[in-house]
């Protein structure tokens, strides 16, 4: 019966980290970056499947889940029974055979920051993506993963490619830069990455092949919009 399921399959890969080094502050992946892609891959027919390093219960930040930054989205995972459990029971992304998967979303927050950036796990599989042409969107902070990630040929992923994510002036904003244990802006470039940002907060999506990026919160649901017609193709 599988033979012929053809559904596409996206995963989402969450950070298991709650805490921002040793502030004390809650963190974790920032809602709407996990609420937008999650209903609009959904509705669009695809199977999403949400995954973190530690699997089980993976952190929300608390500060997301509050106005001014709760969007339609996040109302209506909040109050979805169905997308609620599937956040507090993500599978162990090292039990996954993510090559079963047609793309990988990775959302953003502060919280992968201390996990995912330097899980070699994760580098590998954001390499495996990218270098068999299935689409890599990583939205906000997530980005930042990308520093460490070689393709086979030993080069940074990153270089020569055009790309966005989370603005030094972003975190400076919301004073959470002192926390963060390094720049996604400045080591991006620093890797080759042709870093392209537009005014704080504003939505922004850049695509350059396979790798899919978004600046800001605001960026979570036109990335989605273009994940989905990507796999379209």
């Amino acid at each position: 019966m599988h033979k012929n399921n053809k559904q596409k399959r996206v995963l989402l890969v969450m950070s298991s980290i709650d805490e921002l080094s040793i502030s004390g502050k809650q963190t974790g992946t920032w809602f709407t970056e996990l609420a937008a892609p999650y209903y609009i891959l959904t509705e669009a027919g695809y199977e999403v499947v949400l995954a973190s390093p530690n699997g089980g219960k993976a952190p929300i930040d608390l500060l997301s889940m509050k106005a001014p930054f709760t969007t339609e989205y996040t109302d209506r995972f909040f109050n979805d029974p169905v997308a609620m459990f599937a956040a507090e029971t993500t599978r162990k992304v090292r039990h996954i055979d993510y090559n079963q998967f047609n793309a990988v979303f990775l959302p953003g927050g502060y919280g992968l920051m201390h996990d995912l950036v330097s899980d070699s796990y994760i580098l590998k599989l954001v390499a495996d993506f990218y270098e068999s042409n299935r689409p890599v969107a990583m939205v906000c902070h997530a980005p930042a993963i990308l520093r460490d990630v070689k393709l086979s040929s030993g080069e940074f992923l990153v270089k020569g490619k055009n790309l966005t994510g989370f603005k030094d002036s972003e975190d400076a904003e919301i004073e959470l830069d002192i926390h963060l244990p390094f720049s996604l802006e400045q080591d991006l470039q620093l890797r080759g990455a042709n870093y392209k940002s537009v005014a704080n907060w504003a939505p922004n999506v850049v695509v350059d092949g396979a790798l899919m990026t978004g600046q800001s919160p605001a960026s979570a649901a036109p990335l989605a919009e273009a994940l989905r017609e990507a796999l379209k193709k």
